[in-house]
């Protein structure tokens, strides 16, 4: 059987990826916005750098992604040039990415709820016990979406 998320034309509204780069792993989040502006995640993952522009082509062909969000920090520029070798530039759309890793270290509790002692702990004394680039995708999605930072086609 066919999973609906595969399928060529996903109904109900438009598709972005949310791409946080890195010089080491990169997160990615694929988001679809339904009416009213909610937000459906279809996939997250953190993957090593070298592997990004591959899985980035991919994914956007398999959910026929319209625009690749991505966050304008640490090694944008980089990333921006690599992706015009596989993007139309006006599918390319930079959003201020500041202060997004710590929400998405503090949104990481409400995806992996802690267990045993360390619930105990204060949520900014916890250490998440995997990468969470993935939320910083979903998190930049989430900017533009709400039009709350600049965000421009590149």
């Amino acid at each position: 059987m066919r999973n609906p998320l595969h399928s060529a034309k996903l109904e109900g509204g438009r598709v972005l990826i949310g791409f946080d780069p890195g010089r080491d792993k990169c997160g990615i989040a694929v988001v679809q916005v339904l009416p009213q502006r909610e937000l459906k995640v279809l996939h997250r993952e953190v993957i090593p750098s070298s592997a990004a522009l591959s899985r980035l082509q991919a994914l956007r062909q398999q959910f026929q992604a319209e625009q690749v969000i991505l966050g304008n920090q640490t090694t944008a520029q980089a990333w921006k040039s690599q992706l015009e070798s596989i993007l139309p530039p006006q599918q390319i759309v930079l959003v201020d990415e500041r202060h997004s890793s710590q929400e998405a270290r503090q949104r990481y509790w409400d995806f992996y709820p802690p267990r045993g002692w360390q619930r105990l702990l204060p949520k900014g004394m916890r250490v998440p016990a995997k990468a969470y680039d993935d939320l910083v995708a979903l998190i930049l999605v989430e900017r533009y979406c709400r039009g709350r930072d600049t965000a421009e086609p590149t």
